[in-house]
C-alpha cells in the first residue's frame, strides 16, 4: 500500500492569529496577493542564511493561511523534536539514502486540493555556487507553478514575487527565478559559510 507523505494540513486560529501579530507588531510589510487563487504549488524561499529562516517561514504561512509542507534534513526531525517538527508541516528527507523524492512529491501535489510544498532551493544553510533543483523537477512534473518568496529581514518585508510557471527548459527557468532575487541574494551571499 503507497503510503502517503503529505495529509491535509490544518491551520489553527491561535497560530494565525499569534503569527498576524508578531508581523504587525514588529513592523513588516507582506504582499502575498500572488497567492490568491493557488490550491497547490511549490514554494520557494531564498536566501537561506539562518536557523531562524524556519520559524519565520512557519509564522509567514501561518499568518497567511496557508496549507503548506516542507522537507527539512532528517537530522533535525530527532527526539525531542520529531513529533512538533511533524505537527508543524515538516517531512523529514534523509538525503544519504535515494528515496525518488522528486516523483512521491510530485504524486502528492496531483492529488492534494491543497498543498504548499515548501523548499529551500539552497538546501542548506552553507555557501552555495547552484541551487539543487528538486523543487523545479517537482512543480514541473505535477504541473503546478513555483511561488519564489523573498524574506528580507533587513527591510522587514516578505512577499511572493510572481506566480512562475515552469517551461522545461531548467538552466532558462532557474536563472530567471534566481533573477526576480536580486541583490536580496548577493547581500547575503557573504553572510553564508
Amino acid at each position: 500500500m503507497h503510503r502517503t507523505i503529505f495529509s491535509t494540513p490544518v491551520i489553527k486560529p491561535t497560530l494565525r492569529w499569534f503569527a498576524r501579530s508578531f508581523f504587525k507588531i514588529k513592523g513588516w510589510k507582506l504582499d502575498f496577493s500572488a497567492t490568491e487563487n493557488i490550491d497547490r504549488c511549490v514554494m520557494i524561499g531564498a536566501p537561506h542564511t539562518s536557523n531562524w529562516d524556519l520559524p519565520y517561514a512557519l509564522l509567514l504561512a501561518f499568518s497567511q493561511d496557508m496549507p503548506i509542507y516542507w522537507m527539512g534534513k532528517i537530522q533535525i526531525f530527532r527526539f525531542p523534536f520529531k513529533h512538533l517538527m511533524m505537527w508543524l508541516g515538516g517531512v523529514p528527507i534523509d538525503r544519504s539514502r535515494s528515496q525518488n523524492v522528486v516523483t512521491q512529491a510530485a504524486n502528492q501535489l496531483t492529488q492534494a486540493d491543497h498543498l504548499y510544498l515548501t523548499i529551500a532551493p539552497e538546501g542548506t544553510r552553507a555557501k552555495v555556487e547552484q541551487w539543487k533543483t528538486g523543487f523545479y523537477h517537482i512543480a514541473h512534473t505535477a504541473g503546478v507553478p513555483i511561488l519564489p518568496v523573498y524574506f528580507d529581514m533587513k527591510a522587514r518585508r516578505a512577499g511572493v514575487y510572481k506566480v512562475y510557471h515552469p517551461s522545461g527548459d531548467v538552466e532558462k527557468d532557474l536563472a530567471e527565478i534566481q533573477a526576480l532575487y536580486g541583490d536580496l541574494l548577493l547581500r547575503h551571499k557573504d553572510n553564508k559559510g
